[in-house]
């Protein structure tokens, strides 16, 4: 089964050598989308075996996301995981979201940090930005999912065809969500486990993420 693990990037020279080479002890085709990076990111995504596709300007996560879908639908990928550059999550459960997706025939898998594993999660996310999020989906989407924001996920080829993200900004998660409803696309939430470094998100960054679902509800 051919398989692509792709990391959307910024600024990310710090985590990005680790990340690439620890996921591709599980995937051996990693792509790096290289969303505006003025780092040396891009260099050294390459030297540690990635492909990259760099953005000009920076874009967004969603849009990075979709980058990279789009190349591996152009590349007839069989299956795709979505993983984040910052160093967060853990390579080796890449193996864990794809099971559902390659062996128990699952179009999607969502990462869940709110299942049987622990993440260290900040008090302002856990307690106020997951909720407000978990509630956004439920009354919008009529979507309920125990991790209303995992960016840690794997699509089959069907999924992959049918999902084309259009929200640039953070919002893509929700979008993704609504999109598997709209297109009753099965999932399975698969526990993982995410490390937090940085535990100074602020308010506003969080309740950005608030402002860019909303708006994307209203959109749709």
């Amino acid at each position: 089964m051919k398989i692509l693990c792709i990391i959307p990037a910024y600024n990310e020279e710090k985590n990005i050598s680790k990340t690439v080479s620890s996921a591709k002890k599980y995937i051996s085709d990693v792509l790096v989308v290289n969303d505006g990076s003025k780092d040396q990111t891009k260099k050294l995504a390459q030297e540690n075996g990635a492909k990259v596709i760099s953005h000009i300007i920076n874009r967004g996560q969603g849009a990075s996301l979709e980058t990279g879908n789009e190349y591996a639908r152009r590349h007839d990928y069989d299956a795709v995981v979505h993983f984040d550059a910052d160093g967060q999550f853990l390579a080796k459960e890449i193996p864990d979201i794809l099971k559902p997706v390659i062996e128990e025939a699952y179009p999607l898998s969502f990462g869940s940090r709110f299942l049987s594993k622990k993440s260290n999660m900040p008090w302002l996310k856990k307690h106020i930005i997951m909720p407000l999020a978990k509630t956004i989906n439920y009354l919008f989407l009529g979507i309920n999912t125990s991790d209303p924001q995992s960016g840690f996920r794997a699509m089959d080829k069907e999924a992959l065809e049918k999902i084309k993200i259009e929200h640039d900004g953070m919002a893509h998660c929700s979008e993704i969500l609504a999109k598997t409803h709209k297109y009753n696309l099965v999932f399975k939430e698969v526990p993982i486990t995410v490390i937090y470094n940085e535990f100074g998100q602020s308010l506003g960054s969080g309740f950005k993420t608030i402002k860019d679902l909303l708006i994307n509800k209203i959109n749709k």
